[in-house]
């Protein structure tokens, strides 16, 4: 009997394999300098992001959700401030909201790209509204013009959720650096991982850059004498190092992704026509990164057990969208109440995708896919 052909969602070993002794060197480097937290290999990466992403700072923290935190710090975003977000989204968009005392507004999603419906930020707009977080959602831009027109009638402040979009653009311009703040994850799965947790906050102000590196050590302009209460949210040194080896690497690995975005369009066409199956949808005037390749299915849970049980790796992400969290009940929207978000939530389905991807590979992710629909 043939062995069934492995198709992990993603092979991280695979990226690493060429540029091991490059990593490894980067680390020793740091170990070597026993400077572990923020410091030189902090600063030239940052200065390398904000050169990639042409932004005039690019502030080293912690994670993507603190970039977030400390976006909404630097901003005043507190109790009584109402954060307009998508309720289709990973958990620290709306949960950042919450931690700081503020409201999450939660409003439903585009039914093609999953990012914000405009019209809906525009209908939950009241006097309490401080910001509006559009959350990039799988790699593409949200709809950046109209949401920082509206943005801008009502004095509100935009933060860019980006966690998924280094290197997408919208336009000329990288994601992260159109609103007020940019927040960025280079949690190990991202299109640039580190080695753990890490995250980027961009911001073009002078002013509000100070204020994020401020908070990012506990207040402190100096050791032990805090200007306000910060937090600790420090990018280690040794995930700087392993970014700024991975960095240069960042677009050919998203062209790598794009390609096999485009060879997935091809392959349904050829091998599954009949299938009944959403492919993602790529806006004209950005640069879609896939971060994740989302298909859209019926009978979703039970292509996700044929497609594990023939080897091929996927993931359900965001199941459950934030209105029907427990944690967000006390925000009192029923189910139904956001219905793109909860048909996109039970009918998604995220495929293998990373630069590294063969053909092969790709043939039999779709072959199955086309046997389970093929079957009834």
């Amino acid at each position: 009997m043939q062995p069934v052909m492995q198709v992990p969602l993603l092979d991280l070993a695979a990226q690493y394999a060429p540029i091991r002794d490059a990593v490894v060197e980067a680390v020793t480097r740091v170990v070597d300098t026993q400077k572990f937290i923020l410091g030189p290999e902090v600063e030239a990466f940052e200065a390398e992001a904000a050169a990639y992403l042409g932004a005039r700072h690019a502030i080293g923290v912690t994670s993507g959700t603190d970039a977030l935190l400390v976006a909404m710090m630097a901003l005043d975003i507190g109790p009584g401030a109402e954060v307009i977000v998508p309720t289709y989204s990973f958990f620290a968009t709306a949960g950042c909201v919450a931690r700081l005392g503020a409201t999450p507004v939660l409003v439903d999603v585009d039914p093609e790209t999953y990012n914000l419906d405009v019209s809906a930020v525009e209908r939950a707009i009241t006097p309490q509204t401080r910001a509006i977080i559009p959350v990039h959602l799988y790699g593409q831009a949200a709809e950046m013009t109209e949401l920082l027109a509206v943005a801008r009638a009502h004095r509100l402040h935009v933060i860019e959720d980006a966690a998924q979009a280094l290197g997408a653009t919208y336009g000329d311009a990288s994601l992260g650096t159109l609103g007020d703040a940019g927040c960025f994850s280079f949690y190990p799965s991202k299109n640039l991982g580190a080695a753990g947790d890490a995250g980027l906050v961009t911001v073009n102000d002078d002013a509000l850059a100070t204020r994020v590196r401020l908070l990012r050590v506990h207040g402190a302009l100096r050791t032990y004498h805090h200007e306000e209460v910060g937090g600790n949210f420090r990018l280690a040194a040794i995930q700087a190092a392993v970014l700024r080896v991975k960095l240069p690497h960042l677009d050919a690995w998203t062209e790598a992704r794009r390609r096999n975005a485009a060879r997935y369009r091809d392959l349904f066409a050829e091998l599954a026509p009949s299938a009944p199956v959403g492919l993602p949808t790529e806006r004209a005037g950005r640069r879609h990164i896939y971060n994740q390749f989302v298909i859209r299915v019926p009978r979703r849970d039970a292509l996700r057990d044929h497609l594990r049980a023939h080897g091929v790796g996927c993931e359900i992400y965001y199941p459950v969208p934030f209105h029907l969290q427990p944690c967000f009940a006390y925000l009192g929207v029923p189910p139904g109440a956001l219905p793109v978000s909860e048909r996109a939530a039970a009918e998604t389905l995220a495929l293998p995708i990373y630069s590294e991807l063969t053909d092969a590979q790709q043939r039999h992710v779709v072959d199955v896919i086309a046997a389970f629909y093929a079957q009834g």
